[in-house]
């Protein structure tokens, strides 16, 4: 969907239209609006139980909305003796899995199962001899802690290579000639939305919600917010 068109959209459920009073609505409110609503979605989306098949993978429609935002980083890992770490990418949203391969002298490298556990869990995670970190079962754990992935070996093995999978952020729409909200420069090129247009129709509802309770009006705001969850 073109960048005039979700305009258009925003304005028309907001009936600024043709409005030239004081609550005409600038080009770059509607620019950071829609991206916060983007984020707002996503998170929506990526939250849930797989039980009642709300996970983000919990239905075909999930997996179909949010595959394009899934990505594979390779990790430039750093040992540090008991472990080792990766910086978590710029853009990244929310954890997925790491996927790791080990080797040992005594033998050829193998895949791990990597669980995500807690940092708060860490010290009794090395010591529970049925949840530490193993080669010869192939299995152990990893963290997250400011900026990095840090994957536990116990000095056990060594990792030869780790890849993480996440989500990551929706790419902020800009609208050309628009000043950008999030670097106070002008857009010299229009950035379009990557979403599919029926999840676009979504998050313009979600935005609208967002600019009516900025202007406090009440009947858009209801509108929106209850139409982008129904279609939730």
């Amino acid at each position: 969907m073109l960048n005039s068109t979700i305009e258009i959209k925003i304005k028309q459920r907001l009936n600024k239209l043709d409005s030239q009073d004081y609550d005409n609505i600038e080009c770059w409110q509607i620019v950071e609006a829609f991206n916060k609503a983007q984020v707002e979605w996503v998170r929506r989306q990526l939250h849930g139980t797989n039980i009642f098949k709300e996970g983000d993978e919990g239905s075909t429609r999930r997996k179909d909305d949010l595959h394009i935002l899934l990505e594979t980083e390779d990790l430039s890992l750093t040992d540090k003796e008991y472990y080792y770490f990766g910086n978590v990418p710029k853009e990244y949203l929310q954890w997925k899995r790491v996927d790791v391969y080990a080797n040992k002298d005594c033998c050829t490298k193998r895949r791990m199962t990597v669980y995500f556990a807690e940092e708060g869990d860490l010290s009794l995670l090395l010591k529970d001899t049925n949840k530490k970190p193993s080669f010869e079962w192939g299995e152990t754990f990893c963290t997250l802690i400011g900026k990095h992935v840090n994957i536990y070996t116990n000095d056990d093995f060594n990792i030869e290579s780790a890849s993480l999978i996440y989500y990551r952020q929706p790419i902020k729409i800009q609208i050309q000639g628009c000043v950008d909200p999030y670097t106070g420069l002008q857009s010299t090129q229009n950035i379009f939305c990557e979403f599919k247009d029926d999840i676009i129709e979504l998050i313009i509802d979600e935005t609208v919600s967002i600019l009516a309770g900025d202007m406090e009006s009440f009947n858009q705001f209801s509108r929106g917010t209850e139409t982008a969850e129904r279609n939730n």
